[in-house]
């Protein structure tokens, strides 16, 4: 199998990964938690229910279709750009988790007008897994490309 080949089924499999788990983290705190409800997992992490309509930690509250766009627009770059360079060390890693990440989101948006957080850590405003995958993806991504300038 091609290295071009190989991160595509690479960055393929940790996209349906990271949606998997999101989607399904998402539809239990749904089922188990009513909004505002808290419950202490470990240390200064809750589990939580709130409802955002903005980005990541209820930014631009209030987008609708136009995060939706941005979404697939980002979306779109993405995946070009892993498209010219499939093969460059840690692509695949960043690919996958920001449109798993992005994925996870856009079905929330699309589905109910906003989107499910449920990680409560100290002062930040909840999130969630995607989040999480989006924010780890744009590190991989810089990462993937400075380490190549580096060389």
């Amino acid at each position: 199998m091609s290295g071009d080949r190989r991160a595509w089924l690479l960055a393929g499999a940790l996209c349906v990964l990271v949606l998997v788990l999101d989607q399904g983290a998402k539809a239990l705190v749904e089922a188990n938690l009513v909004p505002g409800e808290q419950v202490g997992v470990l240390g200064p992490l809750d589990l939580t229910l709130a409802h955002n309509r903005g980005i990541a930690f209820g930014l631009a509250s209030g987008g609708g279709a136009a995060l939706i766009a941005l979404t697939v627009i980002a979306l779109g770059f993405v995946g070009a750009l892993f498209a010219r360079d499939p093969s460059r060390p840690g692509m695949w890693v960043a690919v996958g988790l920001l449109a798993g990440g992005a994925l996870g989101n856009l079905i929330d948006r699309i589905r109910a007008d906003q989107v499910t957080d449920y990680i409560d850590l100290l002062s930040w405003p909840p999130f969630n897994l995607a989040d999480v995958a989006i924010t780890l993806g744009v590190a991989a991504l810089a990462l993937s490309y400075l380490g190549q300038a580096e060389r």
